[in-house]
């Protein structure tokens, strides 16, 4: 029965190998997440159904958490907005950080094994990965919907961070040296870790949200690869080193993208500061309106479309498809430039266009964009600011110097649609703003950009 179980769980991971596989590419990302998840809802069948020691039977309580987690999962991925997607995954990834957190403490207290031992490490290692995705996630959570922002700070984070960190790790070796298992050592353990998640996130600024999800999202996984151990459980093991590698390999993509380190991301803390640009552009903001920017569009015959974080929170995003649509009835070429730390998390105007199903051969990468931004007619950037920031190549010390953005100012004419002239996530002013190619559409994306189609259709 034991070879059979196995067999099993061999055939669920190479299905969910093969349905992450799918992530890879938008047209095949819908059948790869349903793939995955499939193979997923198999193996915890065949756990339930493998062999268990006597007395150990508790499938009612099993099979009530898995309907109250499930009930819960599916009201809230239906409810969420668009907008909101990142703060739920952060959530949903705090709750996978949970999970590997207290299998850590439950099996701790189980153990008899002696405590200088592998046992007794994988317990621990469980237990502090999955606090550090917990609290974390919970910060980044609060960040993500303005609530944590600016109203939780700790004096000298860094020096902070280093000694709880050192706090971890001796308070570790000193239960694993102690002859005879101390439940109230691993409770102290428990609360440093929980504390040193907190301290880890807290002081990195909301420019870095990003990648601190997608750091978080692969401590989740290493947390889970440390409850399969506890429990020989394979599946556990290599679904955990799978999206723990994914998301440090994901993680260094990103730093590579915004042309920092992972230590730089981590100490530097982008937009904690909320300095200014220190441009030295004469600070002049010429306007447009619908009619005159209808007219623009209607005789270009190249226009690319910059989305940001501003598209998702007006959903603008279905008048935005639209617009695209009229123009290219009129005969103009329209495409998106996406940027790769774009938004609240990875791939979130990617999978917000493709809710208005924009065509995927549409949408360029940073690169693509930039090579064609000096025979592009007009540029609308929708609610994006620091993707398309010239201080990451002009300002020196701005925190985001260095930083690759989309060459807007490259293309023959800019509009920038913004409620207002306030900075953006990062908490920089944009020189953009003030460019001689720039003109500003102010007011809601949405109702800007229904004006805007209204105008074009009767230009």
């Amino acid at each position: 029965m034991e070879h059979i179980i196995d067999f099993l769980y061999l055939v669920s991971i190479i299905v969910f190998i093969y349905g992450l596989k799918g992530l890879s590419h938008p047209e095949t990302s819908r059948k790869g997440n349903l793939v995955a998840a499939f193979s997923m809802g198999a193996a915890i069948l065949i756990a339930l159904f493998a062999p268990i020691e006597k007395g150990d039977n508790n499938y009612l309580w099993i099979i009530g958490g898995m309907i109250i987690g499930s009930v819960i999962g599916l009201v809230a991925a239906k409810k969420v907005a668009m907008t909101k997607m990142p703060e739920m995954v952060s959530l949903f990834n705090g709750l996978g950080g949970a999970c590997a957190m207290l299998i850590g403490i439950v099996e701790m207290n189980n153990t008899q094994a002696p405590m200088l031992s592998g046992e007794v490490f994988v317990n621990l290692f469980a237990l502090f990965i999955g606090s550090i995705s917990f609290t974390g996630s919970l910060v980044a959570y609060g960040k993500l919907n303005g609530s944590l922002r600016d109203n939780l700070k700790l004096p000298v984070p860094h020096i902070i961070n280093l000694v709880t960190l050192a706090g971890v790790i001796g308070l570790t070796a000193f239960i694993m040296m102690q002859p005879a298992k101390d439940m109230m050592l691993v409770y102290a353990l428990l609360v440093v870790s929980l504390f040193y998640g907190v301290a880890f996130v807290t002081p990195i600024g909301g420019g870095d949200m990003p990648v601190v999800i997608s750091l978080l999202n692969s401590f989740t996984g290493i947390g889970a690869t440390g409850a399969g151990l506890i429990y020989s459980n394979n599946i556990m093991i290599v679904g955990g080193i799978l999206v723990g590698a994914s998301g440090i390999i994901l993680t260094v993509m990103m730093c590579e993208a915004m042309n920092r380190s992972l230590i730089n991301v981590i100490i530097g803390g982008l937009g904690a500061s909320g300095g200014g640009s220190g441009s030295d552009r004469e600070e002049i903001v010429k306007e447009v309106n619908p009619s005159d920017l209808a007219i623009q569009l209607k005789y270009a015959s190249k226009v690319a479309i910059v989305p940001g974080y501003g598209l998702a929170v007006a959903q603008a995003q279905h008048i935005c498809h639209e617009i695209e649509q009229v123009l290219e009835a009129e005969g103009v070429e329209v495409k998106y430039a996406i940027h790769p730390v774009a938004g609240r998390m990875p791939g979130h105007m990617n999978v917000l266009l493709a809710e208005s199903d924009v065509s995927y051969d549409k949408l360029m990468e940073l690169e693509q964009a930039n090579d064609g931004m000096p025979s592009t007619d007009v540029v609308l950037v929708i609610g994006a600011n620091d993707v398309v920031n010239p201080a990451a190549k002009e300002d020196s010390s701005s925190p985001i110097y260095g930083m690759p953005i989309i060459d807007v100012e490259l293309a023959k004419s800019v509009v920038v649609f913004k409620r207002s002239m306030s900075t953006g996530y990062a908490g920089i002013q944009n020189p953009l703003f003030f460019g001689e190619k720039t003109k500003m559409l102010f007011g809601d994306a949405k109702a800007s950009l229904s004006k805007l189609k209204e105008e074009i259709n009767n230009a």
